[in-house]
């Protein structure tokens, strides 16, 4: 690509935008509200797909599809691929999800 003055710009925004996330505590709470929306994104997939019994096998499907390519990001492959901030957030997400579907099974079962 040619050295154009919109190239420079995307890339001088691009290097402070990963110079500000590489503050621990920017990490770190990047990471926490990831989790906090995988909690919520639980909730509101069991309450969407617990409404109209037609989306359960199809929404349980997708989860699954969603946390396997998020464990074979995580786990599988590369090793610096799994220290990007993008896949711990999917990480992250994928965890909130998961224990907020076992305290929805436990309150259904109470």
């Amino acid at each position: 690509m040619q050295n154009t003055r919109i190239n420079r710009l995307i890339d001088v925004l691009g290097d402070r935008f990963g110079g500000w996330l590489s503050n621990p505590w920017r990490r770190i709470s990047l990471l926490i509200i990831s989790l906090l929306f995988g909690t919520f994104l639980g909730t509101a997939i069991s309450t969407i797909a617990g409404q109209s019994a037609d989306w359960d096998i199809i929404a349980a499907g997708l989860l699954v599809l969603l946390t396997e390519f998020a464990n074979w990001l995580v786990y599988g492959g590369r090793r610096s691929a799994a220290r990007s901030l993008w896949v711990e957030m999917l990480n992250a997400l994928k965890i909130g999800l998961t224990y907020n579907l076992f305290v929805e099974a436990f309150k259904l079962g109470s």
